[in-house]
C-alpha cells in the first residue's frame, strides 16, 4: 500500500521462465498484490513461479488458451478490480522493465495529475544511440499515427507496456472490448482519450536483453492500420458528433470536401484537356487550385483544434478516489 493506496502489480507471461522468478523477487513489499498470468506458456511459467515463490501477495492465473499479450493483460485487469485494488500497474515479464521505477508511474496518479502513465524510451537522447535506425523510423512513424488515432498529441512511444492506471478509471472502459494482441497498448489510449482521461509519458531508459520480440512487421502493418483508422474515426464522430460539438465539426467536413472537390473537379478537367489537346481556361484551374487549398486549410484549422483539446483535467472531479 501507497499513500493508503491499494497497488497491484500485473505481469503478462509468455516464454519468460528464465527472467520471472528474479523479476517478482524485485517488486518491492508496497505492493498488495502481483498478478501473474501465464499465457497458455508452453514453459509453464506460473507453476515454475509458484514452485520457486512463496508469497503471500503472489497471485497466479493461468489460461487456458493463449490470448496475447492484451488478453492476458485484460484478465489481470479484471482480477485486479475483483480485489479492489485503486492502483494498477502493467510490466512485461522479460525482465526489460525495472519495477524500482514503479513509484514514479503512480506519482502522478496519485497527485491526480493524470489517470493513466506510461513509459517512454525516447525521451533521453542518448537511448537512441543504442537503438537500430530502423526501430527510432519506425517508432516514430508509430507514433504518429498513434496522436492522429489516439487524439494524444503530447504522447510518444505508444506501444510502450510499462503503464499504471487508477482502478476507477479503468472500469470506466469496456475491457472486454480492448483488443487482445500487439494493439493493445494503442486501443487503450483511444478508448481512454473517448472518456477524456489524462495520460502522462514517464521517461524510462531502454533496456534490451535477449529476448526477442514477437511482433512481426509485415503481419501487423495492415490490421494495425485498420485499426487506426477505425479508431480515429471513432473518436472524432464520439468527440466531435456525439457527445459535444464546435467549429472544428465544421471544418473537417467541409475541409475534406473542398479538398476533394478541388481534386476530383482538376482531375477531370486535366483529363479531358489531355484527350482534347485543348488548354484548360485558366479559371478553371484557379476553381480547382483555390478550393484545394481551401480544403487543406479547413483540415489544419481541425488538427490545431485537435491537438488544443488534448485532455488536461484528471477525471478525479468526476470519480471517487
Amino acid at each position: 500500500m501507497i499513500n493508503n493506496k491499494k497497488v497491484a502489480v500485473v505481469i503478462p507471461c509468455y516464454k519468460v521462465k528464465k527472467h520471472i522468478v528474479k523479476l517478482v523477487q524485485s517488486i518491492d513489499d508496497y505492493v498488495d498484490f502481483i498478478i501473474v498470468v501465464d499465457d497458455c506458456c508452453p514453459e509453464n511459467s506460473g507453476a515454475f513461479l509458484r514452485s520457486k515463490i512463496t508469497r503471500n501477495n503472489l497471485v497466479i492465473i493461468r489460461n487456458d488458451v493463449n490470448r496475447g499479450v492484451g488478453g492476458a493483460v485484460k484478465v489481470a485487469y479484471i482480477k485486479a478490480i475483483e480485489l479492489q485494488v485503486d492502483l494498477i500497474v502493467k510490466i512485461d515479464g522479460d525482465g526489460q522493465m525495472n519495477p524500482d521505477l514503479i513509484p514514479q508511474f503512480l506519482a502522478p496518479l496519485l497527485n491526480n495529475q493524470a489517470d493513466y502513465s506510461k513509459g517512454n524510451r525516447f525521451f533521453y537522447i542518448r537511448n537512441l544511440k543504442n537503438m537500430p535506425i530502423i526501430r527510432v523510423f519506425g517508432n516514430s512513424v508509430l507514433s504518429f499515427i498513434n496522436k492522429i488515432s489516439t487524439g494524444y498529441w503530447d504522447l510518444f512511444d505508444p506501444t510502450n507496456g510499462y503503464t499504471a492506471i487508477k482502478s476507477n478509471v479503468l472500469s470506466r472502459l469496456e475491457i472486454d472490448k480492448i483488443e487482445n494482441g500487439y494493439f493493445f497498448e494503442s486501443d487503450i489510449l483511444f478508448r481512454l482519450n473517448t472518456i477524456r482521461a489524462v495520460v502522462y509519458d514517464i521517461p524510462i531508459e531502454a533496456i534490451y536483453g535477449e529476448e526477442q520480440s514477437g511482433l512481426n512487421i509485415r503481419k501487423i502493418i495492415l490490421p494495425f492500420t485498420i485499426f487506426h483508422i477505425r479508431n480515429f474515426l471513432k473518436r472524432v464522430f464520439y468527440n466531435y458528433y456525439l457527445r459535444d460539438m464546435s467549429i472544428a465539426s465544421i471544418e473537417l467536413p467541409l475541409g475534406l470536401f473542398l479538398f476533394l472537390f478541388g481534386i476530383i473537379y482538376g482531375s477531370y478537367f486535366w483529363y479531358k484537356s489531355l484527350l482534347t489537346q485543348i488548354a484548360t481556361p485558366t479559371g478553371t484551374i484557379i476553381i480547382s487550385a483555390i478550393t484545394i487549398l481551401i480544403g487543406i486549410q479547413f483540415i489544419l484549422a481541425f488538427l490545431a483544434f485537435d491537438i488544443s483539446s488534448n485532455p488536461n483535467k484528471s477525471l478525479r472531479r468526476d470519480l471517487t478516489n
